[in-house]
């Protein structure tokens, strides 16, 4: 019987590990994640993924928006670094502010334009945008992110419980392990486990 219970004791902790790694538990609700961090002597900041926009509310249509940071009021834009047209919309709830840092511009980047506006709840997207895969990534030449005025961290803004219902910023923060990593360290864990139990139950000669 401890045989037994040892062996479903072991497959319990590989399993328990891999639903928390989230393979075998409800997929991750990944939306928009811009990662926000030191690159040699610059600020760079990398956004990419999906927006759903049902749980929104259309506010307007501005032009002449430029990629930027306001860290004071929860703002950030990830673009061209050049003038685009957004449509903004409302019904955001999260962190008014990820630091004390005052307006800053980028000074170059590619891809779509997104944000947040975190004090009022706004979130920015392409003109026209509806669904699909987006992505950025500006740089700031020359700075910090003590110049940005940015507090590392994990900020979200959500508007929903769904999938991509969410925009996160990661700043200065250490990649966490994958979840195939994590599930395989689960797997190995069980395996050292059985094999023990094996050992303890088959003495050798």
């Amino acid at each position: 019987m401890t045989f037994l219970k040892r062996i479903a004791g072991a497959a319990a902790l590989g399993a328990a590990l891999m639903f928390g790694s989230g393979l075998l538990g409800s997929p991750a609700q990944a939306g928009y994640i811009v990662t926000l961090q030191e690159v040699g002597s610059d600020v760079v900041a990398t956004g990419g993924g999906e927006i759903e926009l049902n749980g929104l509310f259309f506010q307007d249509i501005f032009s002449g928006q430029e990629s930027l940071i306001l860290a004071g009021v929860g703002i950030i834009i990830t673009d061209p670094a050049v003038p685009n047209t957004i449509d903004v919309y409302l019904g955001m709830t999260g962190p008014e502010g990820f630091g004390s840092g005052s307006l800053i511009f980028a000074t170059s980047g590619s891809g779509d334009i997104v944000g947040v506006n975190g004090l009022s709840g706004q979130l920015f997207v392409p003109q026209g945008y509806v669904s699909g895969t987006l992505s950025d990534i500006s740089t700031y030449t020359g700075e910090t992110l003590s110049n940005l005025g940015v507090t590392p961290g994990t900020y979200e803004w959500t508007w929903g419980t769904g999938t991509n219902q969410n925009f996160t910023l990661i700043t200065g923060a250490i990649a966490a392990p994958e979840p195939a990593s994590l599930a395989l360290l689960g797997t190995a864990l069980a395996g050292l486990l059985l094999a023990g139990t094996i050992r303890r139950r088959h003495p050798e000669a």
